[in-house]
């Protein structure tokens, strides 16, 4: 079980909607209780606060989940924002014995507070259904914004085409309201043309930059987005246009101010084994999220999930010169589950590649690695050695790097039980490791040399009693 990520005792996280304010982040989440399965029992929202994603409260249900013949059977995701004297929530109500009769199952719904606490759903019941050519199943997440240049109320959700579920026709559409009460539809606003169906859409802007970020429907299960300098588009996709991995699902972003915070769910994998796949649901890991100077975005470590480690050990700098064949140096026998690590790598001209070794056994010298490949300019998760072919299920567990010789990179990782965070120059990769290898953290390099230097190390902290 984890010791520092969010994860209510009992239960798995889904999908969160967060909203921030004055500091505090309030994390609006879906919580699975496997009973019997994954997805199994119909949920609602709950509510968990923090200022510091280390301590939180729990505040249990916030919008409940309707019943067994009505719309909103399940809470799925929507948005929650501040307008007019009070807290507002749109969400997508959702029956799944509806669907399975061919009726709409999927509309969208409206909810207000006081206090962001406690929810009333609305007497008039907004509702915003499937538009006509639109899939009744597959209209869902809706994400509001002011307008101010328009100064109109702003809705966009994923939704997809009628027809068949294998068609790539899944699209942002968007309405737009002056009270919202009264809402026009405006058809399409974002197509990419490559995915059965978008979900989690969100739209926000940092100086002239407007970035609408949205989860693919797909295998790859990413978390991308998408820039523009107008609402209007056109719609730029950069170079590296995701924040982490495949495991790492249904992500939005919230600002309180002074941070921009992406929540998303590192899902859990079937029978808790290596080989097999991912599950709906999980643990929340935050990202902070920051503008680059070629106006692209990057991810880095929240400062005080890293900082509520204690007593952080300085190890030696040291170099490895391996120029014909692989070479490693064992930092640390006994790493425990808990824990971070922070390495300054520089690598020479040539070097091919280089990894860090997490778990590793001293008698067998298994373990999980993160491996640094400097020829395929890609940052990859494994199991070493990797026989009988395959050790790890680990499609789409990777990420593009473009590193370049003799120049310094900051590496940091997290380690909470099974779930390992890594971050470097801005790109992220979640991963889950159940198996039980060893203790051991080491660094290797293959045909090149290697430099190691700031090398720190803690797994002493004030964890929190689980929420």
């Amino acid at each position: 079980m984890q010791k520092l990520h969010y994860q209510p005792k009992g239960f798995w996280v889904g999908d969160i909607m967060p909203f921030g304010k004055d500091g505090t982040f309030y994390l609006y989440d879906q919580r699975d209780n496997r009973n019997p399965c994954p997805f199994g029992e119909p949920f609602g929202w709950s509510l968990a606060t923090t200022t510091d994603f280390v301590n939180y409260q729990n505040l249990g249900d916030s919008i409940k989940k309707g019943g067994e013949q009505d719309v909103d059977q399940f809470i799925y995701a929507g948005c929650v924002f501040e307008a007019e004297g009070k807290g507002h929530a749109f969400y997508t109500g959702y029956n799944r014995n509806w669907e399975k009769e061919g009726k709409t199952s999927q509309v969208l719904l409206h909810a207000w507070s006081d206090d962001f606490k406690t929810w009333h759903k609305s007497s008039e019941l907004i509702t915003l259904t499937p538009q006509a050519g639109y899939d009744i199943s597959d209209w869902r997440d809706p994400w509001v914004i002011w307008n101010d240049e328009k100064q109109e109320y702003l809705l966009i959700l994923g939704a997809r085409l009628q027809g068949p579920k294998t068609e790539q026709s899944g699209r942002v559409v968007a309405f737009t309201s002056k009270d919202l009460k009264n809402w026009q539809f405006q058809g399409d606003f974002w197509v990419a043309g490559k995915y059965t169906m978008i979900e989690m859409p969100d739209l926000f802007k940092i100086g002239n930059w407007w970035y609408l970020v949205y989860t693919e429907y797909s295998d790859q299960s990413k978390t991308r987005y998408v820039m523009s300098q107008s609402l209007e588009g056109p719609w730029i996709t950069p170079a590296d246009d995701a924040f982490d991995g495949r495991a790492y699902y249904a992500a939005r972003t919230a600002f309180d101010g002074k941070r921009r915070i992406l929540f998303g769910w590192v899902p859990t994998k079937e029978d808790n084994d290596d080989l097999k796949n991912f599950q709906w649901a999980g643990t929340f890991v935050p990202h902070e999220v920051y503008q680059k100077p070629d106006h692209t975005l990057g991810v880095k470590v929240v400062d005080s999930l890293w900082n509520c480690f204690t007593h952080p050990k300085k190890l030696d700098d040291f170099s490895i010169n391996s120029p014909f064949a692989r070479q490693e140096q064992l930092l640390i026998e006994n790493t425990g589950k808990t824990f971070r690590f922070s390495t300054t790598v520089k690598f020479s001209k040539g070097t091919r590649d280089f990894s860090i070794r997490l778990m590793k056994d001293k008698q067998t010298g298994e373990s999980y690695d993160f491996i640094f490949s400097l020829v395929d300019n890609r940052l990859t998760f494994d199991k070493t050695p990797c026989y009988p072919w395959y050790r790890v299920m680990n499609k789409g567990l990777e990420r593009p790097i473009h590193l370049e010789a003799d120049r310094e990179y900051n590496v940091q990782i997290i380690a909470d039980d099974t779930l390992f965070t890594l971050y470097i120059d801005g790109t992220a990769l979640n991963v889950r490791g159940y198996d039980q290898l060893g203790s051991g953290l080491a660094i290797a390099v293959s045909d090149g040399t290697l430099s190691c230097k700031n090398n720190t190390f803690s797994n002493e902290g004030c964890f929190p009693e689980k929420w």
